[in-house]
């Protein structure tokens, strides 16, 4: 019997398999970030928890809807923002400090690819968060409605994939511009701001005469995208459309501003 004959077959991998590669590794390295993982699951499940225990105590009106049914839709939608904004933004930013961009940059992958890896990367941990905040928010007694299934599905993919390009955008842009220092302080003011007064967690309405702005805020379409999918069964199109308008203007910042080192 002759032996097994071998033919390499020297060359780079596709770009498809390098992009994969690269989101799992970016994956891997968020979810081992202590920092990033209490961004990503750790405060969400506590706001999620508190606000709930906090508004049924308290009995807060919620346009005749119970807290546990609008907050759940809401803190979903900040789990989204934590991880796409500020854990991007802080991630990208040390890397840029200690070279690693630089040196990613001029590896086979290329630039684009790199930054498409990175985007894999946050929706796989933010179906994580999603899953988790889920389970919380079901055993915290929540019913998402079932007037329109496919309807309210079609919402909640939209809401998320928009609302992660829009705000991953951001964070790039942020971390492309400004020192990493200046990028990890920024990136947690502004997710702290957004989540107190951005109209993610709680509904636009509830915040007065600055409704009107909120409402423009990535934060707050983010947020009114996925109440109106999950509480009303139907799909939000302005707030989805400002979504889009911000994931344009971030990915154009980016484009334009971005410094590998």
């Amino acid at each position: 019997m002759s032996a097994p004959t071998f033919a390499p077959a020297p060359g780079g991998a596709s770009m498809a398999r390098m992009v994969l590669a690269q989101s799992r590794m970016e994956a891997r390295l968020m979810l081992r970030n202590g920092e990033q993982l209490l961004l990503a699951i750790v405060i969400p499940v506590i706001v999620l928890v508190g606000g709930v225990v906090a508004a049924d105590r308290i009995g807060i009106d919620l346009d005749g809807h119970r807290a546990v049914d609008i907050l759940t839709p809401g803190v979903l939608a900040l789990a989204v923002m934590s991880t796409s904004f500020t854990s991007v933004a802080i991630a990208t930013g040390f890397e840029r400090r200690y070279g690693v961009i630089k040196l990613l940059g001029s590896s086979p992958l290329p630039r684009s690819g790199l930054l498409l890896g990175k985007i894999l990367a946050l929706l796989n941990v933010v179906v994580l968060q999603l899953v988790v905040l889920v389970a919380v928010g079901l055993a915290l007694g929540w019913e998402p409605t079932l007037a329109h299934p496919l309807r309210t599905l079609v919402g909640l993919v939209l809401a998320v994939a928009l609302g992660t390009a829009a705000f991953a955008a951001l964070g790039l842009f942020v971390a492309g511009v400004l020192r990493a220092e200046a990028t990890l302080a920024l990136a947690n003011l502004v997710y702290l701001l957004l989540m107190a007064g951005g109209g993610v967690v709680l509904p636009t309405s509830t915040y007065g005469a600055a409704s009107s702005l909120i409402q423009w805020l990535p934060s707050g379409a983010l947020g009114e995208a996925m109440r109106e999918a999950l509480v009303h069964a139907t799909v939000d199109g302005r707030s989805l459309l400002v979504l889009v308008a911000w994931a344009a203007l971030g990915t154009v910042l980016t484009a334009r501003t971005f410094r590998w080192e």
